[in-house]
């Protein structure tokens, strides 16, 4: 399994500030709606969003491929050692076992090959480097992503959360060694992804909880803005755009983040505030809106759904571009909203157009 997607024109000229042809729009539907939605519904809507979905064809069921991690009742050991647990096929689930949790399991703890692994399963780096090639010939750019979770969450993960944050309390000196080996797998797969051409590198990590960051900012700067600016620094040099993704409220964290480079920064809207982000970041790097999934589309109105898309649109874009938009479908949503949400962002997407 690869972490490789493709991007297009009108995409990168929207995180350039270069105009585009109107905002990039992605509605992403996650692998639990199948069995938690009526198949035949979604299909309808999808194809009737041919913007939102432009490569969608009917089925007459869709059987989702599930990642290891994503399978209910199945714990999954990944590349690292860690162990997953989920409760509903297509969600992922927790880390219940943390390698590391002993330091002294750490003198004979072997990291996984980045030619081998992206972390969580097995990769093919043949197979990747056809796929670019593929995907150029076609006239495309090709993005390349690291794990997510590949440096806080990973460290986390081998950890256990609770003895992480004590550990960066102590200064203990066996995380930093922890931290080179985390830092130097994910130095190997950025940099095969550079050496392959990607036009875009991908930095996905949640670092914010529903208030305030998972760590403090001191704890940030001191153990993880470094790891970021260390792997983001390929990608620039090559000409690569860099993409950080993280959910929760990382108000706190923001500037550190825009400072290593971000060229686009995919944040939650109404966790972080729309009146926030439109002061910190409107014009100074490309937001990429993550559309609310906690309040307004799971329990409003469609109305109030179609006013939240269209103020975020008023606020935070822009004719010269800087704005993209993303919404992740999961289930619970009333399926009236979920029409609302697809209506709105096609409607908005070529509001400055």
């Amino acid at each position: 399994m690869d972490f490789t997607d493709t991007i297009t024109e009108n995409t990168l000229r929207a995180i350039r500030f270069e105009r585009p042809e109107h905002i990039p729009v992605v509605f992403w539907i996650n692998p639990a709606c199948w069995h938690h939605y009526l198949q035949d519904v979604l299909f309808e809507l999808m194809a009737e969003h041919r913007l939102l979905f432009p490569d969608f064809s009917p089925a007459e069921v869709v059987v989702p491929e599930l990642a290891l991690w994503e399978r209910a009742g199945e714990p999954y050991t990944d590349s690292w050692g860690c162990i997953w647990q989920t409760t509903d096929d297509g969600i992922t689930g927790k880390v219940s076992g943390h390698p590391l949790a002993d330091w002294n399991a750490l003198k004979s703890f072997t990291p996984p090959d980045p030619a081998k692994s992206n972390g969580m399963t097995a990769i093919d780096w043949s197979a990747i480097r056809n796929k670019i090639q593929a995907v150029k010939a076609e006239g495309k750019h090709a993005a390349g992503s690291l794990e997510h979770g590949h440096a806080f969450l990973r460290l986390s993960y081998l950890r256990g959360y609770e003895k992480l944050l004590l550990d960066m309390a102590d200064c203990d000196d066996r995380l930093r060694q922890l931290i080179e080996m985390v830092e130097s797998f994910s130095a190997g797969i950025v940099q095969r992804y550079v050496d392959l051409g990607v036009a875009m590198m991908r930095y996905p990590e949640d670092l914010g909880m529903q208030f305030g960051p998972m760590l403090s900012p001191e704890h940030f700067r001191t153990y993880i803005k470094p790891i970021y600016e260390h792997l983001m620094t390929p990608a620039r040099k090559a000409g690569c755009l860099v993409h950080m993704h993280s959910d929760g409220d990382i108000c706190a964290l923001v500037d550190d983040l825009v400072e290593g480079g971000v060229d686009a920064l995919n944040l939650q809207d109404l966790v972080n505030g729309i009146d926030w982000i439109a002061a910190k970041l409107k014009g100074r790097i490309c937001i990429d809106l993550d559309i609310d999934r906690q309040q307004i589309t799971r329990f409003g109105s469609p109305e109030q759904t179609d006013n939240l898309i269209r103020r975020e649109v008023e606020e935070l874009g822009s004719r010269e571009g800087g704005l993209m938009m993303i919404y992740g479908l999961y289930p619970g949503v009333p399926i009236e909203n979920v029409k609302a949400i697809m209506d709105a962002m096609e409607r908005y997407a070529t509001f400055y157009s």
